[in-house]
């Protein structure tokens, strides 16, 4: 027997979404940043590239954290974005 979904919102394009669809990054407590586990302080972003561009800019992921986030962060996240081609010629 499944309950509710759990939402969370995005907090670039602040969009409500059940968890499991969103990526989640944690502030733990000692200071330093976890991907998808551990406790302490959240933020949810949705796993699209204009999302996490716009979060980078704008430092959202910051703001929500209260702390500073690393490039090696958004690199990962970025790694985590389904591959497509960057233009529509390649495919000719």
């Amino acid at each position: 027997m499944k309950g509710k979904p759990v939402l969370r919102r995005c907090v670039t394009c602040r969009e409500l979404l059940d968890r499991q669809q969103l990526w989640r990054v944690v502030r733990l407590q000692d200071g330093s940043l976890a991907l998808d586990a551990g406790m302490g302080r959240s933020a949810y972003l949705c796993p699209r590239q204009d999302c996490l561009s716009e979060a980078k800019r704008r430092r959202k992921l910051q703001r929500a954290l209260r702390c500073q986030v690393a490039d090696s962060i958004y690199a990962a996240l970025e790694g985590r974005l389904p591959s497509t081609s960057p233009s529509g010629a390649e495919a000719r």
